[in-house]
């Protein structure tokens, strides 16, 4: 691509914001412009407005460490003027992201958030690409409700259901009914290093606020339907989710249990895994993985550390498919939980705005 779309990030400073940076350079179709966090870093040289707290093992690439910092909210008009589209990754209240969101969208940039402020606004579509890129069917609509030229925006999934959903889609024509789900997430869901969080090391805690009720509703809009002009929820499978945060640095797992309406056997079961229908593989996205559902035969697989990183990170891997004596059927899954989950999703859910159309260059 000869001329790379300008991007500008918003939270840059933060961990998912810094994962961004790290996952952009050399991108071949996006190239990082402006960089944007909270008043306390605006001013700042961006390599100055991190400096002690860059996470990702990569250093800060050149081009980036050099730009300015501008404010979230003081600065929309400039980061407007410099940008094709955004990244949101700023932490703050709900009310407040939605506001800031919107006054991007108003001023004419897309804006691709990784935040879940906007998940549940009705004409707001929430991409797995690989799930659901039909529901950017929406964004038209979106468009029109708010008197939006070339703005709008599309949101990501919470990262704890990266593990499971694309599992019982590709699983869906054996119409799954009830779902118990056990997710064991790591601590970089919370923003922190073991440095930063040194309470959790050889220790679980058995409480994310939040999350539980995220990892049982997202799901429904997921599988939801456009209808007229917002989304209809689905509401089977029934999901029943248990969130834990355990003393890993990155991956979450999943225990998932299932009761389907239709028999079925192990072995159709991982037939379904390996031969999932990718949409997204007829359109050669830079961040597309060339295998998105992966399954492992060994008893002891996934691992966290052996196997988080498959396909620089946007693989979902699979295994321990067994009986279940309650319902019928359990197995194990991972991803990666600030690629896949977070920053990686948001870049793949923007590779796909661009080859639909929906994202243009300014100049």
């Amino acid at each position: 691509m000869k001329n790379k779309l300008r991007v500008g990030i918003l939270g840059a400073s933060g961990m998912v914001g810094q994962r961004f940076i790290s996952l952009l350079q050399n991108h071949p179709w996006f190239t990082v412009v402006c960089v944007a966090a909270s008043d306390k870093s605006a001013g700042k040289i961006y390599s100055k407005a991190v400096k002690g707290r860059w996470t990702q093992k990569e250093p800060i690439p050149e081009t980036v460490a050099i730009l300015p910092v501008y404010s979230i909210e003081k600065d929309i008009d400039i980061i407007s003027q410099k940008s094709d589209f955004v990244f949101s990754a700023f932490d703050a209240e709900k009310d407040f992201i939605r506001k800031i969101e919107e006054d991007y969208a108003s001023r004419g940039l897309p804006v691709v958030s990784n935040n879940s402020a906007h998940r549940w606004t009705l004409d707001v579509p929430m991409i797995i690409p690989e799930i659901n890129p039909q529901h950017l069917d929406i964004i038209p609509i979106q468009k029109k409700n708010h008197g939006w030229n070339t703005g709008f925006i599309i949101v990501k999934p919470n990262c704890s259901i990266q593990s499971y959903v694309p599992i019982l889609s590709a699983w869906k024509r054996f119409e799954p009914q009830e779902v118990v789900v056990s997710t064991y997430q790591a601590i970089s869901g919370a923003g922190k290093t073991f440095k930063t969080w040194p309470e959790i090391v050889d220790n679980c805690i058995p409480y994310i606020s939040g999350e539980e009720e995220k990892s049982e509703k997202e799901p429904s809009k997921i599988w939801g339907k456009i209808k007229i002009d917002k989304f209809v929820l689905t509401n089977i499978p029934k999901i029943s989710a248990n969130c834990i945060r355990v003393p890993v640095s990155d991956g979450h797992m999943a225990a998932i249990n299932v009761r389907f309406a239709k028999k079925v056997s192990k072995e159709k079961l991982i037939e379904s895994l390996n031969n999932f229908k990718n949409p997204l593989d007829k359109l050669d996205l830079p961040s597309t993985p060339k295998q998105f559902l992966t399954y492992f035969e060994e008893d002891n697989r996934p691992q966290t550390r052996l196997d988080r990183d498959l396909e620089n990170g946007m693989c979902i891997s699979v295994g321990r498919i067994r009986k279940d004596t309650v319902l019928d059927w359990k197995c194990v899954a991972l991803s990666h939980n600030t690629i896949r989950g977070a920053a990686g999703g948001s870049i793949l859910n923007a590779e796909l705005l661009f080859e639909e159309g929906y994202i243009i260059p300014k100049m």
